[in-house]
């Protein structure tokens, strides 16, 4: 059982190191840079890693790509800001020790996030599984624009695997901010859309309050303290925020000429 792991990148310089290091027991590491501006490519290369440079897609498309151009069949995807834990590895590596080989066709992975100076419990931020762990031959990755994730095909079986994929998530609040307001929400909004769903000014002004209550009360945020009301804060402010640029998009469609 030989094992690609894969890393997607653009300007992680700060990260790439110890993303490559924690996989350094596969047996080839491959990065798809879309065209970085700063030293990734070459500290990648530095670890040992093959990379290849691509321009842009979209997240599932560029993870595909990577998928596609790895040398090994079985796959294991790694964002540049995760690492994989001791134990995690001693899992991965009992189970490529395995005479009668692999007992599924992927892996979930339980990933555990890093924010405010503390590991998250509640918030709905873990066991947050990941099916990252995966035969390509019998999987690959969903067109979505974001919250990309592994389709294995039917019948393909899938298990979980100990230890914890750990996530070392936005560095401050004016981070995690941003991010909302230019990646997260916006391309909610259009794979939304996409989908055939639609809001109102009703469920514009619910998603907020209703977002809060589902992470700090119901899936436990308040366990995390002031980390966890600035993950429900956060969460409120990301469904508002879509649900009024889903609201924007329906708007503009409407306005669009009719084609006669």
């Amino acid at each position: 059982m030989k094992i690609s792991a894969v890393i997607i990148t653009f300007n992680e310089e700060d990260n790439i190191r110890a993303a490559c290091e924690s996989v350094s027991w596969a047996d080839e590491i491959l990065v798809v840079d879309s065209e970085s501006t700063d030293s990734t490519r070459e500290i990648a290369l530095a670890c040992g890693a093959r990379v290849l440079n691509r321009p842009w897609p979209g997240f599932s498309a560029q993870k595909q790509f990577a998928t596609d151009s790895a040398t090994h069949d079985w796959i294991f995807n790694l964002d540049a800001d995760e690492r994989v834990s001791d134990e995690l590895k001693a899992s991965i590596t009992s189970l490529r020790g395995s005479q009668s080989g692999p007992s599924a066709s992927g892996f979930r992975i339980p990933r555990r996030t890093f924010y405010m100076n503390r590991w998250i419990k509640g918030g709905g931020w873990y066991p947050n599984y990941q099916l990252r762990l995966f035969d390509r031959r019998r999987g690959r990755w969903r067109e979505r624009l974001i919250h990309e994730s592994v389709v294995m095909n039917e019948g393909a079986r899938v298990e979980t695997l100990l230890g914890d994929l750990l996530h070392y998530t936005v560095q401050d609040a004016a981070e995690h901010q941003r991010l909302i307001g230019e990646r997260y929400a916006p391309l909610s909004a259009r794979q939304m859309f996409n989908d055939g769903k639609r809001t109102s000014s009703i469920r514009i002004a619910l998603a907020g309050p209703s977002a809060f209550l589902r992470s700090f009360i119901l899936k436990g945020g308040f366990r995390d303290g002031l980390a966890g009301l600035a993950i429900a804060n956060f969460a409120a402010h990301h469904d508002f925020l879509k649900h009024s640029l889903l609201w924007e998009i329906q708007r503009a469609e409407r306005e669009k000429p009719s084609e006669k």
